[in-house]
């Protein structure tokens, strides 16, 4: 059994007001607590993954504010309280200041860290 706070679990992105923390809670399972100032748009990071999107799937809880999440077939708002699933093949644009907690395969995960940090994806807000 695994536990982390957001206090606890190491930066792995961070800049223009976006942070990500994310820690392996085990079972090939990762949690990641996101801050997105309003107007941050994800998607000049996916630039370059499988359709220019992320690949990775995402289960979480929003804390506080509004995210967009567009994909090839349209889009869909989240709002604060909400619980999600974020299927494989979408990117994130806050339309407010937003918080939420994520849970995904951490090698899926890594991966997607891993592009945004070395390439396009290194302003992602």
């Amino acid at each position: 059994m695994a536990a982390t706070t957001r206090a606890e679990a190491p930066v792995a992105i961070e800049g223009d007001g976006v942070e990500l923390r994310r820690r392996d809670i085990g079972g090939g399972m990762s949690v990641a607590f996101v801050h997105l100032p309003a107007g941050a748009d994800l998607a000049p990071a996916l630039v370059g993954l499988p359709g220019d999107l992320c690949p990775c799937p995402h289960w979480g809880y929003l804390l506080g504010g509004r995210v967009e999440m567009r994909t090839k077939d349209g889009a869909e708002v989240y709002e604060a309280g909400q619980a999600f699933y974020w299927s494989p093949g979408h990117a994130p644009r806050a339309l407010e200041d937003t918080d939420y907690v994520d849970f995904s395969p951490t090698s899926e995960f890594d991966a997607v860290i891993a592009h945004i940090t070395r390439g396009a994806g290194a302003d992602a807000g």
